[in-house]
């Protein structure tokens, strides 16, 4: 059965049924990166956001939408992290059980902030083929209702209430930049941004690595990511089907960018703004700095989608 495309009206309820379950993420100003730049650029700073990412919007959006029957089976997901750590959290706010799929890959910091929000991680091989296949074992036999990282449409409204604190809090905005790897992030933000202010020009950022998303978007059809190779390990997955049709419908252009780009904009992002940024968080701003002929002399919001990185293993 086809899953339906949520509309702007899924993406304002979602933000009346995860009030109080999230923060509100302040925006983030610099004089010395707007020069660095040539833009007038404002951070949204979801690295601030409950389980250090934008997820927990989504999380608790798919988590509060249950009804109490499928709640008390729980819930279960694969993830190489964020996701996981949100479902936990939003999981043990409603008083249910989380089973979490992790690649045996994945940063420590993101298994043990599951396992410390009350979530169970059962590990596997790092592959996709292999998460999905365990995360299937798991809820054959749990029941556990399954809530995807990204490919689901209360996902996608949730991640979408984004858009709407920054049209509230930067309403001069010209152009909005997302990080995409699943397109969970990316497609709420459109549905809601265009919806609202369709003048707006909505830029996804993709590491150059792990480019499947510019590569469908190009192609106009979906293309499978294959051996992603980059430091933003938050953007390994390839594009969701629900995503990648409200993407090519809401979504104006999808750029890359290296791994030197996201270390200089994760290192500018820690020194100026003072706020600790994971390489995946930083690929919207590291489009600013390798793309600066599309944002010059414009006001810019880069999307900051998130803050989880083990401290001992910096890029630098």
């Amino acid at each position: 059965m086809t899953k339906p495309s949520p509309v702007l009206a899924d993406v304002q309820a979602a933000r009346e049924r995860i009030a109080g379950h999230i923060h509100e993420t302040p925006v983030y100003s610099s004089e010395l990166l707007d020069a660095h730049t040539g833009a007038r650029v404002v951070f949204k700073c979801e690295n601030l956001q409950k389980a250090g990412a934008f997820k927990a919007r989504g999380a608790s959006n798919a988590v509060f939408s249950l009804d109490d029957a499928q709640a008390a089976l729980g819930v279960a997901t694969h993830s190489s992290g964020n996701h996981g750590a949100a479902l936990a959290m939003a999981a043990r706010r409603r008083g249910i059980t989380a089973h979490v799929v992790m690649p045996s890959n994945a940063p420590a910091v993101k298994k043990a902030a599951v396992v410390t929000y009350g979530g169970h991680v059962i590990e596997c091989e790092p592959t996709l083929l292999a998460r999905e296949a365990a995360l299937a074992e798991l809820v054959a036999a749990t029941g556990a209702h399954v809530v995807h990282p990204y490919n689901d449409p209360r996902v996608i409204a949730g991640q979408g209430t984004v858009a709407l604190e920054i049209l509230e809090q930067v309403p001069d905005l010209e152009v909005i930049v997302v990080p995409v790897g699943g397109g969970g992030l990316l497609s709420g933000v459109a549905v809601a941004m265009k919806s609202l202010r369709p003048e707006v020009e909505v830029i996804a950022a993709e590491p150059a690595g792990a480019d499947d998303a510019f590569r469908s978007f190009g192609l106009g059809r979906l293309v499978p990511q294959t051996a992603p190779d980059t430091i933003a390990d938050g953007l390994l997955a390839g594009l969701g089907e629900l995503n990648f049709a409200l993407i090519q419908r809401y979504v104006d252009t999808i750029v890359t960018v290296t791994d030197d780009s996201i270390m200089a904009a994760m290192r500018l992002q820690w020194t100026r703004l003072k706020t600790v940024v994971e390489p995946s968080g930083a690929v919207s701003f590291a489009a600013l700095l390798e793309h600066p002929e599309r944002f010059r002399g414009r006001r810019v919001v880069s999307v900051i989608s998130g803050g989880n990185l083990d401290p001992d293993r910096l890029p630098w």
